[in-house]
């Protein structure tokens, strides 16, 4: 028989493995507007991490973008690559990206994972779900893509791939716009610069908001998008919340809303890489505006909203990680809207890839390069 584990047991679980894996000295240390900051690394040796995720026993799961999985134990020991992957494109941008654990991965184990699905001239956008096996041989069972990107393939660029559970249990997926076909955000026919929404098996809600309507795809739920590597379902109101990475300037937060269109190409804040104009103006009727933009751009990716006792002062502030920024970024909100911002972590000089607010009351950061690390954020002693 399977034992059933509740919610509180589950977090109280994690807390206490959690906090028994921090090294004993903190460092290095940090200011912030919550005092000092230690940030120590828990995992070392991986080669650009891409995401996090938290098991039951504490352990961590992590992808790289070269195309592992990995398991990490609370002493920060690795796993080989775990067995039962898909085929990954692993060139350019592409490669094995978002992981989450689903909403009931106490009961039923499962896990989603997005990555860069290869195919004749290129690749495309994929998730897929799967059983972790989890023992002291970990690997992945009865593996299965549910959702693949239909539209012009991608050489190596703009993938997305950033997942998303809503309370209901469906999935939001971010895709991106391979770079080389911005005006395919604008086109309802494919998934090219789109947030899509389907349940956990892969097929279509029926309350999507282009259900029925011909020459669209019914798992768009907004579109108009660039290229977004942060998303997170916000605690209070279970709405979905997203950034994307605009050019040269013109990294937006949005509030996706069914059926809506966030712009790109038409509208933005940012200019092309050689300077020359993309948009036609920041506004047109019929376009949604951003709740926050950056102008230069910080190259955002990752998302997590606070809600720990570790740092009191930042509970219900949103963080953000940068990659050509090179530190992480503490929004405060007022209902849907951005407040004040905080720039830390900056003397790390690290590339931030993924941010998620640990059930121990940390933030766990992944950084982005060859020798990537994931770290710890908490308050110094």
């Amino acid at each position: 028989m399977r034992r059933v584990i509740t919610a509180s047991l589950l977090a109280g679980a994690i807390v206490s493995v959690l906090s028994a894996a921090v090294p004993a000295q903190a460092q290095p240390v940090f200011s912030s507007s919550a005092g000092n900051i230690a940030v120590d690394t828990v995992v070392s040796g991986i080669s650009h991490p891409w995401a996090l995720a938290f098991l039951p026993d504490g352990r961590l799961l992590i992808t790289e973008r070269p195309g592992r999985l990995r398991i990490a134990s609370r002493d920060g020991k690795l796993s080989g690559t775990l067995a039962g992957l898909p085929s990954v494109f692993a060139r350019g941008q592409g490669g094995l990206h978002d992981v989450i654990l689903d909403r009931n991965f106490a009961e039923n184990s499962i896990i989603y994972f997005c990555f860069a699905d290869p195919v004749a001239n290129g690749a495309r956008t994929a998730l897929a779900r799967a059983q972790l096996v989890a023992t002291a041989a970990p690997r992945l069972e009865d593996a299965k893509v549910i959702f693949r990107q239909e539209g012009p393939l991608s050489g190596g660029n703009h993938f997305g791939c950033r997942i998303a559970q809503s309370p209901d249990g469906n999935l939001f997926l971010s895709m991106g716009d391979h770079r080389d076909f911005p005006k395919e955000a604008q086109n309802l026919a494919n998934h090219l610069g789109k947030v899509i929404r389907i349940r956990p098996d892969g097929s279509v809600p029926p309350d999507n908001p282009f259900v029925g309507r011909a020459g669209a795809k019914p798992e768009i739920w907004s579109y108009g998008h660039r290229n977004s590597q942060g998303a997170a379902i916000h605690p209070q109101s279970g709405k979905l919340w997203m950034h994307e990475h605009g050019p040269r300037g013109g990294d937006e937060i949005n509030i996706p809303l069914p059926g809506r269109n966030y712009g790109w190409p038409v509208i933005g804040y940012g200019i092309d890489y050689d300077g020359k104009r993309i948009h036609e103006g920041t506004h047109r009727q019929g376009m949604e505006q951003p709740v926050k933009y950056w102008v230069p751009s910080i190259a955002p990716s990752g998302m997590a909203f606070y809600g720990g006792d570790l740092f009191p002062a930042w509970r219900g502030n949103l963080f953000v990680g940068a990659l050509a920024g090179q530190m992480l970024v503490r929004l405060t909100l007022n209902g849907e809207s951005v407040g004040s911002e905080e720039r830390m972590l900056r003397g790390l000089n690290e590339r931030i890839r993924d941010v998620r607010a640990g059930p121990d009351g940390a933030l766990w950061l992944a950084t982005d390069n060859a020798a990537g690390r994931i770290l710890r954020v908490s308050p110094a002693k």
